[in-house]
């Protein structure tokens, strides 16, 4: 039997022998106006055995990382049934006024709008906080800064209810649903830490967003069932300094969230077995020609300019939304109204008798990914009438007649600026998955052309084979990994449709188009959002002012810290503890010299007052408290970016500031935020 083996048995027998005899002790069976004294004893003691078996396996956090995966599984699950539900009643409700152009224009536009303001209404009047993407908050919540409304039950319930119905609206609105699931998982996360915290045995510090920084990969991992892509993007989005020691514990939760989610799936009849999100018909023999690598490469140039202008014109109506009274006005108090008035707008453009015949737009978000992933040549298909293959989904994307190259530019053009309309939108929603059809749509205008072109320069059948879907699926890859300034999505465009023969195209696609995007340092998505919102996220304001990380620590020091002398007294270390709450209050060798001779912790001052109460002789605070050495110490020079980096890696409570060898200031994680709030302001 191993040392911790024993350790576990030693306090497993420890706690049965304390609850054995609180039995007989303890108030739960005293105090009469509790019921059930004896039954809840037992219930209590079984459950103290159940831990100890449970314990001896593993520690208690790895049934929190696999509860984790678990329940944002199926709670992933249940969101997809559900605006399945709400999608097809939609559907059949439009077919069934077949033949009454009105009724089916109040069916296809009312029905978003009404569901849309619902959806405001309910986030906006339950919890506020509960709007938008949610992964900017989060990035600023694991980098240390503490925002408690954004992980409130509340807001966990508000969320997913509001996103439903967001989803709901459908491919009208073109709003997705992985920026606000992750914010979900996170706020799962947090509320499963504190349970582990609560049962474990032996309480050991554990790092603060060690569960969240899991969590957020779970999300990714849980809404298309690709865990490792989800660690990828947990590890390039949300965290600026991810530690190893979160590697195992990533993917061992966004193992068992994908395969819950696969396994619902399953067993609630949508696939006969374990498989991809999307399938695909690409060809195995000859995946594409070694020179297409040529056109990949210019597809991810391509894709890196088109998402330079979506960004821009991000960029452009956020800071409108900011600076316009009337939208000021409709965001501030007509949240409702404005949300139906978009919404409305959308659908009415969208509708299938009007501009909607030439953007497929009876197809949901699901459906237009699938058929932009078809693996034949629409255009060489829909001139054989020889060839009868089915289903063909390019027939929606040629409905009014014209060819797929006008519906498919048309659809870009559109989907442009309804995107950044509907960005606006107050309620919860994410970009990931509209800007991954949209780059899907762009790779197959791209392959389409590419594949007529070069079937018509050259004689043979060489290129008439060319996969116009693998262009789609690099176009996807590309265009969202340059707007969010991630790889993450090659990985996660091929754990999709499990077409790992394009794993290479789709990688140089997507970093090229990545090195495009980033070129003058431009702001990701999220990062956009992190500047307008002046969130405390460093990264995020780098990119808007790339001088604000070299600003010295010494201009932007607050107030002097509350600090302590060696002979402190009663009088002066009362005044400490409640005139600051940090946990390391400095200590120096006389207010007169500043020297700075270490900290003392809270607890001991605390301790050190109540030996003052019960001693008749007055001491000094060097004689009962231990003075602890500051491992790290900063200088006035030292730069922000700095001081974050080493708050961010160390994790230390606090950072001293000094100026040879007398104290300046003390930088803590509030006092960090309040700087880089500081710093947003000039922006």
């Amino acid at each position: 039997m191993t040392l911790s083996e024993r350790n576990t048995e030693n306090n497993c027998q420890e706690e049965e022998n304390q609850l054995e005899t609180s039995h007989n002790k303890s108030p739960l069976l005293s105090d009469s106006w509790k019921p059930y004294q004896r039954p809840r004893a037992i219930v209590k003691e079984w459950l103290l055995k159940l831990r100890c078996c449970l314990g001896a396996v593993c520690g208690m956090e790895w049934y929190g990382y696999a509860a984790l995966g678990i329940l944002t599984g199926f709670l992933s699950f249940l969101m997809d049934l559900s605006v399945s539900k709400l999608l097809r009643a939609h559907q059949w409700l439009y077919m069934k006024l077949e033949g009454h152009s009105l009724l089916q224009f109040l069916c296809w536009t009312l029905y978003p709008s009404c569901i849309c303001v619902v959806g405001s209404s309910f986030s906006h009047s339950i919890c506020p906080f509960s709007t938008g993407s949610g992964i900017p908050e989060v990035r600023a919540m694991l980098a240390g800064f503490e925002m408690p409304h954004y992980l409130s039950v509340t807001n966990l319930f508000t969320k997913y209810v509001g996103l439903i119905c967001t989803l709901a609206a459908g491919s009208t609105i073109f709003l997705g649903k992985v920026g606000p699931f992750v914010h979900l998982s996170t706020m799962v996360g947090a509320y499963l830490s504190k349970l582990c915290s609560l049962v474990q045995t032996n309480k050991k510090d554990k790092a603060a967003g060690e569960m969240m920084v899991v969590a957020a990969a779970v999300g990714v991992a849980s809404c298309f069932g690709a865990p490792v892509s989800g660690v990828l993007f947990s590890v390039e989005v949300m965290s600026s300094h991810f530690a190893v020691k979160h590697y195992v514990p990533c993917f061992f939760s966004t193992a068992c969230g994908a395969l819950t989610f696969h396994l619902f799936s399953v067993w609630s009849g949508d696939g006969e077995t374990l498989q991809v999100l999307f399938k695909t018909n690409f060809p195995t023999a000859l995946p594409f020609y070694p020179l297409e690598i040529v056109l990949f490469a210019l597809l991810g140039l391509l894709c890196g300019a088109v998402s330079c202008c979506y960004l821009f014109c991000h960029r452009w109506i956020l800071q409108v939304i900011k600076t316009n009274p009337i939208f000021i006005k409709w965001l501030t108090t007509e949240k409702a109204l404005y949300s139906g008035m978009v919404a409305f707008l959308l659908a009415s453009v969208t509708f299938p008798h009007f501009a909607g015949q030439y953007m497929a737009s009876k197809y949901t978000m699901k459906q237009l990914l699938t058929s932009l992933l078809d693996g034949r040549q629409w255009t060489s298909e829909s001139h054989n009438a020889s060839v009868q293959v089915d289903p063909k989904p390019w027939l929606e994307w040629s409905s009014s007649g014209s060819s797929v190259y006008m519906t498919l530019t048309f659809f870009l053009l559109m989907k442009m600026w309804m995107l950044v309309l509907a960005c606006t939108l107050p309620v919860p929603a994410g970009c990931f998955m509209p800007v991954f059809v949209y780059g899907a749509a762009l790779g197959r205008l791209f392959g389409e052309g590419g594949a007529y072109v070069l079937s018509g320069l050259t004689s043979g059948q060489q290129w008439a084979s060319i996969n116009p879907g693998g262009y789609a699926l690099a176009g996807a890859a590309a265009f969202s990994g340059a707007v969010t300034h991630t790889l993450s999505p090659a990985l996660l465009a091929i754990e999709l449709t499990g077409q790992f023969s394009h794993a290479v195209p789709a990688l140089i696609a997507t970093v090229l188009a990545n090195a495009r995007s980033r070129s003058g340092h431009r702001p990701s998505f999220y990062d956009a959002i992190s500047i307008s919102k002046r969130l405390p996220h460093l990264p995020s304001l780098k990119k808007a002012c790339p001088w604000l990380p070299s600003t010295p620590v010494g201009q932007v020091l607050g107030a002097k810290a509350v600090q302590l002398q060696k002979t402190a007294g009663l009088v002066e270390v009362q005044h400490a503890v409640n005139s600051c709450t940090e946990t390391q209050i400095p200590v120096v060798d006389s207010h007169e010299s500043q020297i700075l001779l270490g900290f003392v912790l809270r607890p001991e001052l605390l301790m050190f007052l109540r030996h003052c109460k019960t001693e008749t002789v007055e001491k000094h605070l060097d004689e009962v408290c231990c003075i602890h050495r500051a491992s790290v110490l900063l200088s006035p020079h030292n730069t922000v970016q700095e001081a974050h980096s080493i708050l961010s890696l160390v994790g230390t409570q606090a950072l001293f500031v000094t100026d040879s060898g007398r104290l300046v200031g003390l930088i803590t994680w509030p006092e960090m935020k309040r700087i880089l709030e500081d710093l947003a302001k000039e922006i």
